[in-house]
């Protein structure tokens, strides 16, 4: 499984990095995480709001932060 975490570094960005790591470990699932911070590949992938989440290729997630229960329910529909 691949993550990508789309993000600048703001606040919102790094909670979303924690809620994913928090989540991974919660379910003991392997996967490989990426940040995205240049503004050129964060647009390519069309969204207007950071933080985005990105689960193999997939947008699944963009403008705000979910809690670790809706990272893990979004993990589960995308793997």
């Amino acid at each position: 499984m691949e993550i990508k975490i789309l993000g600048m570094g703001c606040a919102n960005c790094k909670s979303l990095e924690k809620a994913v790591m928090n989540a991974l470990a919660e379910m003991d699932i392997a996967a490989e995480v990426e940040k995205v911070d240049d503004i050129q590949k964060i647009m390519s992938y069309g969204i207007l709001r950071t933080p985005g989440l990105v689960i193999n290729g997939k947008v699944v997630l963009s403008g705000r932060v979910p809690s670790v229960k809706e990272v893990k329910e979004i993990i589960e529909k995308n793997k």
